[in-house]
């Protein structure tokens, strides 16, 4: 499987390099870094803009993007997706197109028909050249001066579409190397476009492969949104493990909001890597207090599946990160808005009434499905969304278009109670229905197999890798995996997981990346260990309480 993004820091010297970067900027350069203020365009172009600071729809009408990426130009039999990412919320998407230098170019004829599925599913679609990713660094990517090329010949596809549409000129369109080089070719590209007689809101993203943790776009976005003769340019930052701490990202968001300078997260991963642990929460949160649009990555057909907010591009098997994106805190399903030149704001005040109290079936060690009584609305029902109640808190869980749904990720032999709201495309809310208790069931023994063995060992210490495969048919969530050593070992740390230790006895949790086991897919652990003379294998291990295969 292609990967569909490339790690934003190649090594773990450049990681460590760049938070020396951060540091240095912000102890010994206090006066860099800091985004400057915009200055009020003197045109506007039709359909969205930028006005004030803020990316506006035609009619002046305040637009935030929520929504999410999808790799359209290596999985173009997928573009039903978008229908699915519409009906979890989203009001936008970011599709990956290709100009041809690096993957094979997508047509004018397939562009066309994503700007019209994106239509017909009442999104905004941001449209972006994959083949810059890393330049500099990356010997395969293209440049921007190709990516405004190829934006140039699709100009009769993309004329008409600026009330739909935004041009991200290129993905990431430079690496670490020498990333001041950035300034100038994103500058021409601009001026490029522009001569060419496009008007849309053009998007471009930082250098650092998206992430600019050497400041170098936060430091020339005036000079480089003063050279867009229309004003009409949003600045995109991608959120992975550089940002990984509250102030990092607070810090880059305000700078840019202060200076009314337009930014939105271009994209923004949550799971864990090899690099460190992206602050997600405080992403979400930060965007929605300053009204910032963001765009997670992504859909599905990621090569680390970790990244993939559906599996298989099924929204049936969604993941533990995308159960964040799309129903948590500050979420999709929580604070999309639709454009209103889909509908969207309009003067319906008229709530739909509550639906029916919903009912169980097919209940699981993971999973339960629901149905309910529809809702009426004097214009229509535009969705529903499920909760899970506890006490006086709810939390979405999963959104429908229909009058039933299955609810994954549950819990094995745990109780649960669940609720529905519907609501409209004005985005009316009704009242709760009644709640329909659920309790899930025990995981059955033999519906898992363990695979443990040893990588490496040295004097008093080792490395051990623990494969927990899923073979039975239903998803399992909120695992807990238990087994005992038998020659005193220790778990001294531990990736994907987290160990916990009384005597021989260890039961180890999910990490945020690892906390879903599909129906006949598995999840990898690892750890340094400590041992003496003996390092036998554990003999039995067990899954939620529940006997698995040795094997």
């Amino acid at each position: 499987m292609r990967s569909t993004r490339t790690s934003p820091l190649r090594t773990f010297p450049a990681r460590l390099a760049a938070l020396i970067g951060l540091v240095i900027l912000g102890a010994l350069c206090p006066g860099t870094g800091t985004a400057q203020a915009a200055v009020e365009p003197g045109t506007q172009a039709t359909g969205l803009h930028i006005s004030n600071g803020r990316l506006v729809e035609g009619n002046g009408n305040d637009f935030v993007m929520r929504g999410v990426n999808h790799a359209h130009t290596w999985y173009p039999d997928k573009l039903g997706s978008l229908a699915d990412i519409k009906a979890q919320g989203a009001n936008t998407v970011r599709v990956v197109l290709a100009d041809g230098h690096r993957w094979t170019a997508n047509s004018a004829s397939d562009v066309a028909d994503v700007i019209a599925q994106c239509k017909a599913n009442r999104l905004i679609c941001v449209l972006e050249v994959h083949d810059t990713t890393g330049y500099g660094e990356e010997s395969a990517a293209g440049t921007l001066d190709q990516a405004a090329d190829y934006w140039i010949g699709l100009k009769d596809v993309l004329a008409g579409q600026e009330n739909y549409i935004v041009i991200n000129i290129g993905n990431e369109p430079w690496g670490n190397t020498d990333p001041a080089g950035w300034t100038a070719p994103t500058i021409a590209a601009i001026q490029k476009l522009r001569t060419a007689g496009l008007q849309h809101t053009i998007m471009v993203d930082a250098p650092n492969w998206g992430q600019d943790w050497q400041q170098v776009m936060r430091t020339n976005a005036r000079s480089v949104y003063a050279a867009d003769t229309t004003g009409n340019l949003i600045f995109s930052i991608h959120m992975y493990s550089v940002y990984d701490t509250a102030a990092e990202v607070t810090d880059y968001l305000n700078a840019f909001v202060d200076a009314k300078l337009p930014i939105l997260i271009g994209e923004f991963g949550g799971p864990a890597d090899q690099w460190g642990d992206p602050d997600e929460d405080t992403m979400m949160a930060t965007a929605q207090q300053l009204k910032l649009g963001y765009l997670a990555w992504s859909w599905s057909g990621n090569t680390d599946p970790s990244l993939d907010l559906v599996l298989n591009f099924d929204p049936a098997r969604m993941t533990s990160w995308g159960q964040r994106v799309f129903h948590g805190p500050n979420g999709i399903a929580q604070t999309a808005k639709e454009a209103t030149v889909f509908g969207g704001g309009s003067t319906d005040t008229q709530a739909p009434t509550a639906p029916g109290t919903p009912t169980a079936s097919a209940v699981t060690a993971s999973s339960a499905h629901l149905t309910w009584t529809a809702s009426s609305d004097n214009v229509g029902i535009a969705g529903y969304d499920v909760v899970r109640v506890s006490g006086g808190t709810e939390t979405t869980v999963a959104s429908a278009t229909g009058t039933s749904v299955t609810v994954a990720g549950l819990s094995a032999n745990t109780a649960y109670s669940f609720a529905v709201y519907a609501r409209d495309a004005a985005g009316n809310k009704s009242a709760r229905s009644g709640t329909v208790s659920v309790t899930t069931t025990a995981t059955p023994a033999g519906s898992c197999s363990v695979g443990y063995r040893v990588v490496g060992d040295w004097p008093g210490g080792f490395q051990g890798e623990i494969a927990v495969r899923n073979t039975g048919t239903t998803a399992v969530t909120g695992w807990k995996l238990g087994f005992s050593f038998a020659d005193g070992q220790t778990v001294s740390t531990m990736w994907g997981g987290t160990a916990a230790q009384s005597g021989a006895s260890v039961t180890v949790t999910p990490a945020s990346y690892t906390t879903t086991i599909p129906a006949g897919g598995s999840v990898t652990v690892g750890f340094i260990g400590s041992k003496g003379a003996k390092n036998t294998a554990p003999s039995a291990f067990t899954l939620n309480g529940a006997s698995c295969v040795n094997g």
